[in-house]
C-alpha cells in the first residue's frame, strides 16, 4: 500500500493540474461569453435600426461586427446634448448612469438614416433592457427591440416578440407641441379612430404591470435624450 505521504502528493498534483485546466478553460470561456454578449447587443441595435437577416439565415458574430462597423456610428452625450469624448460605450450602465448616454447612428454611404437609443426599466419581475430607434425626423419610431429581461414567458415575456415590437413601427413619440411623450402601451387594443392612437400600441394580455413599466421607462429614457435629439433635429448630426 502507498504511504499517506504519497497519497497527499498525488492529491496535491492532481489538484494543481485540474485547477490550472479549469482556470485556463474559464478564461477562454469568459472571452467567448463577452464576445457573444457584445454581438447580441449589437445585433439588437441593428435590428432596431431596420437591419435584418435574410430569410432562412442568421447572422454570425462576424456578420454582426462587419455590418455594425460599416453602418453604425456610436457616440456618447450628456443630458445637455453635448458629446462626451473618450468613453467606452460598452462599459456604460444604461440602467443607472444618467450622465453618460450612448447613441447609435445609422449612417449608410454618408446618409443619416436613423438613431438608436438604449432603454431600460422595471417590468413586473425584472429590469427590461432594449433599444428604440427613430427615423431621421426624430419623431417616428423606426424600430424597437428588447433583448434582456426576466419577465414571465407567455405574459410579460412577450415584450421581445415580433407581434409586440412591430406595433411600435411608425408610431410618434412627440405631441403637437413637439414635446417628447413616448409611446403608451395600452391595456387592451388601440382605437385607431382616436387622435392619440398614433402614440399608442396594443398591450400584452395578462401583463398589465409589464406594459405600464414599458410605457414609463420609454418616456423617461427618451426624455433624457431630448436635448441631444433637438440639437440633431435643428442642426443635423453633431
Amino acid at each position: 500500500m502507498h504511504s499517506n505521504r504519497y497519497t497527499l502528493i498525488f492529491v496535491f498534483i492532481v489538484t494543481i493540474v485540474l485547477g490550472t485546466i479549469l482556470s485556463f478553460t474559464k478564461e477562454n470561456l469568459r472571452e467567448s461569453q463577452e464576445n457573444n454578449l457584445k454581438a447580441d447587443v449589437n445585433k439588437t441595435i441593428l435590428r432596431s435600426l431596420g437591419f435584418s437577416e435574410k430569410q432562412g439565415s442568421s447572422w454570425s458574430n462576424e456578420d454582426v461586427e462587419k455590418i455594425f462597423s460599416s453602418n453604425v456610428v456610436g457616440l456618447c452625450v450628456d443630458p445637455q446634448g453635448n458629446i462626451i469624448d473618450n468613453i467606452v460605450l460598452e462599459e456604460i450602465d444604461i440602467e443607472k448612469n444618467i450622465e453618460q448616454l450612448p447613441v447609435y447612428l445609422r449612417v449608410v454611404d454618408g446618409e443619416f438614416q436613423g438613431i438608436a437609443l438604449p432603454v431600460a426599466g422595471k417590468g413586473l419581475w425584472s429590469t427590461v433592457f432594449g433599444y428604440i430607434a427613430l427615423e431621421p425626423d426624430l419623431n417616428t419610431v423606426l424600430g424597437i427591440q428588447f433583448y434582456k429581461h426576466g419577465e414571465t414567458p407567455g405574459l410579460g415575456g412577450e415584450v421581445e416578440k415580433k407581434w409586440f415590437t412591430n406595433n411600435f413601427v411608425g408610431k410618434k413619440i412627440r405631441n403637437d407641441n413637439d414635446e417628447i411623450i413616448g409611446v403608451e402601451v395600452l391595456k387592451g387594443k388601440v382605437d385607431n379612430s382616436k387622435k392619440d392612437s398614433i402614440h399608442q400600441v396594443d398591450g400584452i394580455s395578462g401583463a398589465t404591470v409589464t406594459s405600464k413599466g414599458v410605457t414609463i421607462f420609454l418616456k423617461d429614457d427618451l426624455k433624457r435624450y431630448e436635448a441631444y435629439l433637438n440639437k440633431v433635429k435643428d442642426n443635423g448630426i453633431i
